[in-house]
This record gives C-alpha cells, structure tokens and sequence, in this order.
C-alpha cells in the first residue's frame, strides 16, 4: 500500500474512532437517571450498561496486543459482557467504556503503515490489519448508534442533537467539522 495513502487511512481510523467514542459518551451524559442506563426496551434488548459492558470488553480483546496474539484472548468471557445481575454505577459503566477505548486508541495510534498489510488473528481467523480494523470500526459504530437510540429515548423531549438536528440541514454545512480534521 502506498505509505501516504496508509498514513492517511491510519489517521482517519483514529479520527473515526475517537468520532463514535465522543458520540457514545455525548449520548450516555443525556441519560439523567443512572437507572435509566440498566433499562431495557424490552426482554431481549440490551441496556445501555450492557452494550458499553460488550463494547470495552470486545476493544479489550481485539485491541490487547493487537499484532501479536489472537484478539479473541482466552480471559474474555465474552457471554457475560450481556449480563449485569446488579445495577451499577454510572462511574463503573463509564470505566469499561474508557478502559476498552484507552487500549484500542493506544493500538490504533501506534500502528505504522507497513502494519497494514501484515496478518493477525481473530477467533482463529487470519485477517490483514486493515480488514481487522474495518471490521472492529463498523462493530463499534453499530453498538455506539444502539447506545445514541436508547440513549435519546430515555432523554425524550430534553435530548440535544449530536449532529445535525432535524428540520436544519441547510445550516449544517461541515457539521462534522466538530470533531476536527482526521490527524490533527
């Protein structure tokens, strides 16, 4: 791959990254109740709670030793990252959120543009850095807009809009430029 190509592609992974975890923890601040971070749609749902417990604790294993060991690692109890038996705080909810984010900033940040092309493991599973990465990014993405969903239902009629709010997309030109430009 070509060196300022996979620079740029580094720098907007991180920038993307760090987009979704503003997102996330923008959405978890409008939520007033800590309660409310345990509640479920529904029996089959997941809370808010659970969805950052699944999220830090998959960053976690992907991202520990990114290049040199399997990213599914053997102390991820993965099927327990869906089960909170007791509600706990805002504050220990928020720790898994920064601690899974914390390792896969770290990673991510220190990876070279030669790192690319090289093979890691998941599950098993040969996969280029770049394939891993892509696939990590659109997980995560997926999980953080569950959180935002969840998150602006509970906050109802006092959610302020992450983005673009409704009805004002005419005003909204580089609304995205909130989150700077990617690498700077």
């Amino acid at each position: 791959m070509d060196t300022s190509l996979a620079t740029a592609h580094l720098r907007s992974l991180v920038h993307t990254y760090r987009v979704y975890k503003d997102l996330g923890e923008r959405s978890i601040a409008q939520v007033k109740s800590d309660n409310d971070l345990h509640r479920q749609l529904d029996a089959d749902s997941n809370s808010i709670a659970v969805i950052v417990k699944h999220v830090g604790g998959n960053l976690r294993s992907r991202f520990r030793d990114f290049l040199t060991t399997d990213g599914e690692k053997p102390d991820r109890k993965r099927d327990t990252e869906f089960e909170v038996e007791e509600l706990v705080t805002r504050e220990e909810i928020l720790r898994w959120w920064n601690e899974g984010w914390a390792i896969v900033l770290g990673s991510v940040e220190a990876l070279t543009p030669e790192d690319l092309g090289r093979t890691i493991t998941i599950r098993g599973e040969k996969l280029l850095v770049t394939e891993a990465l892509n696939r990590s990014l659109a997980h995560t993405a997926y999980h953080v807009g569950q959180i935002v969903y969840l998150a602006r239902h509970f906050a109802s009629g006092e959610w302020t809009s992450l983005t673009i709010p409704k009805g004002r997309s005419a005003e909204a030109v580089g609304a995205w430029k909130q989150y700077g430009e990617p690498g700077r």
